[in-house]
Formats: C-alpha cells, sequence, structure tokens
C-alpha cells in the first residue's frame, strides 16, 4: 500500500498533470495541423501510433531505473504528456461513428488497425531504446 501512496502525492499528481496538458495541446495542434476529409481522423490514428512508439521507447530506456528522476520521468512524459497526446476515447467514437454511418469494415479495421499498430509501434520503440542501450554500454548490435 506504501508504493501506491507514492503516486498520490501532490508533486507527482502536478506531474501528470502538467504533461497531460502539455500532451493534449501538442495532439490538438496535430489535430489543426492535418486536414479534415480523410475516410478515418488521420490525426486520431497518428498521435496514438507516435504515442505508442514514443512510450515503448521511454518505458525501455528507463527500465531498470528506479531512481527519483527516472520515477519523475515516468510521470511527466509517460502518464502525463503521453497520456494526454494518446486518445483511446476518441479511437473508441470515431470507430462508433465509422459503424453508425454503415462503414462496418471500415470501422473495425480503423479499430483493430490503430490498437495492432500501437503495439507494433510500442514494440518498436523498445527495440530501438534497447538497442540504443547496448550500443551506449559497447554491447554490439545484439546480445544473441
Amino acid at each position: 500500500m506504501r508504493a501506491r501512496s507514492e503516486w498520490l502525492r501532490p508533486g507527482a499528481v502536478a506531474l501528470v498533470f502538467t504533461g497531460g496538458v502539455l500532451g493534449g495541446g501538442a495532439r490538438e495542434a496535430l489535430v489543426a495541423s492535418i486536414p479534415p476529409g480523410a475516410p478515418v481522423p488521420l490525426a486520431v490514428l497518428v498521435a496514438n501510433l507516435l504515442g505508442a512508439f514514443a512510450l515503448g521507447l521511454l518505458l525501455d530506456a528507463l527500465a531498470g531505473n528506479d531512481s527519483r528522476a527516472a520515477a519523475r520521468a515516468r510521470l511527466l512524459w509517460g502518464a502525463g504528456l503521453l497520456g494526454g497526446f494518446t486518445t483511446y476515447s476518441s479511437l473508441a467514437l470515431a470507430s462508433t461513428a465509422l459503424a453508425d454511418t454503415g462503414e462496418l469494415w471500415l470501422a473495425l479495421a480503423y479499430g483493430l488497425g490503430s490498437v495492432l499498430g500501437g503495439a507494433l509501434a510500442a514494440l518498436l520503440g523498445m527495440m530501438l531504446a534497447g538497442a540504443a542501450k547496448r550500443r551506449s554500454r559497447g554491447g554490439g548490435e545484439s546480445d544473441a
């Protein structure tokens, strides 16, 4: 129970809040930069794929680091900024809206493609961070 209460401290909440404001603002800037008219909401797809990649990169880069700075980075950049940048609710709403207009297959492709693409993007981010860590330690291209 003690570890859980650490994340409820005002400083931790402030980090998540600050990151969330920045991430939400970044997503809105992305939405404004992509012209409408595509058959699916491209800005939501791009935000979710970029966010998943960045989260995989961040979490793998910080894996095994239990320092206070790493914990703060996870809160600010992971839960806060990337949590605010990505948007599951908009993905769900867009998929439902597509299905409601009779575009069931497009809705399924968009929803499943977003989730599977996000998983792949996160994996790629983790792989990139892992490769960078190995290179910085002089471990070469792979451990195999």
